[in-house]
């Protein structure tokens, strides 16, 4: 069993900040990557930002230069910091991880129930 909680969503206005957060935990035996994905209900989920476990980073065109991914040493919480935030942004954010889990579920298969953000004046 794998377990990710995020946190860290709630309600700012344009151009502020947020700062979330997933925890990992379970029977991981290796994270490769980690992910942070957004859905707006009624549209697909979005892949916003990805960094390996090398420190790799990769971002959405839509968040470039305002949204920055991290984790801590031991790979098994993963951050975004958000900011200058827009309307655009307000989504659920959920992360995910690729990598190494026992059991018979891919690590992959496994989401949290997500953080909502929401950006509105």
């Amino acid at each position: 069993q794998v377990q990710l909680v995020e946190s860290g969503g709630g309600s700012v206005q344009p151009g502020g900040s947020l700062r979330l957060s997933c925890v990992a935990s379970g029977n991981i035996r290796r994270i490769d990557a980690t992910y942070w994905y957004r859905q707006v209900q009624g549209k697909q989920r979005e892949l916003v930002a990805k960094i390996t476990s090398d420190g790799s980073t990769t971002y959405a065109d839509s968040v470039t230069g305002r949204f920055t991914i991290s984790r801590d040493n031991a790979g098994n919480t993963v951050y975004l910091q958000m900011n200058s935030l827009k309307p655009e942004d307000t989504a659920v954010y959920y992360c995910n991880l690729d990598g190494v889990v026992a059991g018979t579920t891919p690590l992959y298969k496994y989401w949290g129930q997500g953080t909502q953000v929401t950006v509105s004046s």
